[in-house]
């Protein structure tokens, strides 16, 4: 027996065709909760009830509004079902309505539906078959083109028992919802109730949600904490996605949140304020699309204004598709493949819909070629997408991935493992790379390291911070590390060489590093700063880094600070007196190390900062205590 799933099912169809009444014949209970949907007798906004089917799968039903003013409100319910009721009057046939609803069901590619012809206690059988045989001809364009027609009366239970068990049919073809992935969950509702604060509800469309949870609220993008989660008006400690839920949210103002933001998890996704997509605009759409013309903008259950840029067209011809750039005037949370829909911007009617590719897209310029290959190369499936992410970042963990791609951690993982086995990407420690970029990657590293022997022979290496400057800023340290290692570079300290180099100086270069440690020999432990001690040298600036470079990493002078060098010798001599005074004396004071060592208050300030780097001695006020002391014998 297969596991219980947790599905949506949702209603379309023309206002007053007995949508509501149908879920109540179906569950029992009446979704129509504002006063005026009860004064006036129609759905203005979204109604939910719960639907335990017979095989144990647990069903939300959404019951959308049908009249036309309230079609933004039917938008917001019908993006994240499984298996949709289109209703149908059996005394009106097709109306307007249902064919707009037809159309935006389809256009957001909902998997699977049932057509439900109501009120069938009013007419005759050979009438019945008449309209039956209308709407076949209406949807047989459409994802309903095979889709189940049941009759039913709400009113007398004539059918029901019929309908549930092609629903459940229906649910048995449904798959199981995978909550593996970052949580997102568009609000279609918030209130606020007395003693709890705010409440929102939704489809959990991805992941799932744990009370406890940190969560963040896109748009404002505010952190909170979810308090309690009610699934079916009962509590529960953990949401999985294809739930319908009701989340309170801890410490967050109801004024801040609207229909349209999301719940999800913290740091995954972001907003947009533009979105690369495949729109198709319908056959029956009154006009043309021209470059820049506003729209209503639907994707999940969230309305903005977009601007439609046509990449590689002046306009777009009724049912006709391509791949355009959308502009909208506020940020929402968008992912790739999420469906969307198009209204016209005034008067309102459905014009299109289609799918996002890319929602973190660059600004385009329009008729280039090589921005509709890339599109279009993103469009062809996870794979590729994943790929020319990693080639524009250059270098990706997986959550940089997860969070642009709205897939999970598992799923990415085994794409990019796939990839790797077909050499397409790389891992390199904790990122991510394209092969090809990382062989570059690479091939630069040895170039640079053996260009910059060659140009400081003295020098024992480029400096790691030089270096990893000329990668990618997005290059972990962990990464950088392990490039050195896979290019046969070596450390050393804060240097980076090739393997075995040892630098070399000339007959002319011993001659000046000779006279740089003569001066530093004979100054002892009252070497001044660097210019007084080497500008009566007059050795060239470049040679003089060289040289002291040089020297640094041989050890014959132990560099202090930036500004102070000791020669190694006097370095030594005056680490064994500190270590002597302290085998002796608890503390030590600047004043009696000047003393001790014959030196001035400036060189002496230097060493005794440089023990306190290398923990030899604390400082504790104006004095000095041992702390971890070297043994002499190891100097």
């Amino acid at each position: 027996m297969s596991q219980p799933k947790n599905i949506i099912i949702g209603t379309a169809g023309h206002v007053d065709h007995g949508k509501t009444a149908l879920i109540q014949a179906l569950t029992g209970a009446k979704t129509d909760r504002l006063k005026e949907e009860q004064q006036r007798g129609i759905s203005i906004d979204l109604g939910f009830a719960s639907f335990p089917l017979p095989n144990g799968d647990q069903a939300g039903v959404i019951d959308v509004p049908g009249h036309e003013k309230f079609i933004n409100n039917m938008l917001a319910g019908v993006g994240g079902i499984d298996l949709v009721l289109l209703v149908v009057d059996c005394m009106e046939g097709v109306m307007p309505q249902t064919h707009e609803h037809l159309h935006i069901l389809n256009l957001l590619q909902i998997p699977r539906g049932i057509v439900v012809l109501t009120k069938v206690d009013l007419a005759e059988e050979e009438w019945l078959d008449i309209v039956e045989e209308e709407i076949r001809e209406e949807v047989s364009g459409t994802f309903l083109k095979n889709a189940p027609f049941c009759r039913v009366s709400s009113i007398s239970g004539l059918g029901i028992s019929e309908l549930i068990d092609t629903i459940v049919s229906a649910s048995e073809q449904i798959p199981q919802r995978d909550s593996d992935g970052p949580m997102r969950l568009p609000i279609d509702r918030h209130f606020t109730m007395a003693g709890f604060g705010t409440v929102v509800t939704g489809t959990l469309l991805t992941g799932s949600a744990h009370v406890g949870d940190s969560v963040e609220i896109l748009p404002p993008g505010e952190k909170v904490r979810i308090r309690d989660i009610q699934i079916h008006g009962k509590k529960e400690e953990v949401a999985l996605c294809g739930q319908r839920v009701a989340l309170n949210l801890a410490g967050l103002e109801r004024s801040t949140i609207q229909r349209g933001s999301v719940v999800a998890t913290p740091g995954i996704f972001e907003q947009t304020s533009r979105v690369d997509a495949r729109l198709t605009l319908l056959d029956d759409s009154p006009r043309s699309l021209k470059f820049r013309d506003p729209v209503h903008f639907y994707l999940g259950t969230a309305r903005v204004v977009g601007l439609i840029a046509l990449l590689d067209r002046d306009q777009l011809e009724p049912g006709e598709t391509a791949l355009v750039q959308i502009h909208l005037d506020r940020p929402l949370v968008a992912h790739r493949q999420d469906r969307f829909i198009i209204r016209s911007y005034s008067p309102m009617h459905t014009i299109g819909g289609g799918i996002i590719i890319d929602a973190a897209p660059q600004k385009h310029k329009r008729f280039r070629t090589e921005v509709m290959q890339q599109i279009k190369e993103l469009e062809s499936g996870e794979g590729s997408f994943l790929l020319q992410k990693l080639t524009e970042l250059q270098c990706a963990k997986v959550k940089d991935l997860e969070q642009l791609s709205g897939m999970g951690r598992d799923k990415i993982t085994a794409l990019l493992k796939k990839m790797a086995d077909g050499k397409q990407v790389t891992l390199i420690a904790d990122q991510w790379l394209p092969t090809a970029l990382a062989r570059a990657f690479k091939q630069n590293l040895v170039t640079a390291v053996e260009q910059f022997h060659h140009d400081n022979p003295l020098l024992p290496g480029i400096p790691h911070a030089t270096l990893k400057a000329r990668l990618s800023k997005r290059l972990s340290g962990k990464a950088f590390d392990q490039l050195l290692v896979n290019a046969d570079l070596q450390r050393a300290g804060e240097w980076v060489q090739i393997g075995g180099f040892i630098p070399q100086p000339s007959a002319e270069q011993q001659l000046l590093l000779d006279k740089i440690e003569a001066a530093y020999r004979q100054a002892g432990v009252n070497a001044k700063g660097r210019r007084d001690m080497l500008d009566p040298l007059n050795i060239d600036a470049d040679q003089l880094e060289d040289c002291l470079g040089y020297l640094f990493f041989n050890g014959v002078l132990v560099k202090l600070n930036m500004d102070t060098f000791f020669h190694r010798d006097s370095y030594t001599k005056a680490l064994h007196q500190l270590i002597n005074h302290f085998g002796n004396e608890e503390s030590l004071t600047l004043a009696q190390y000047r003393d001790l060592i014959g030196s001035a208050r400036k060189p002496v300030q230097a060493i005794l900062e440089y023990f306190d780097n290398l923990k030899y001695t604390v400082r504790q006020g104006d004095a000095r205590q041992a702390w971890k002391l070297p043994e002499i014998d190891k100097i």
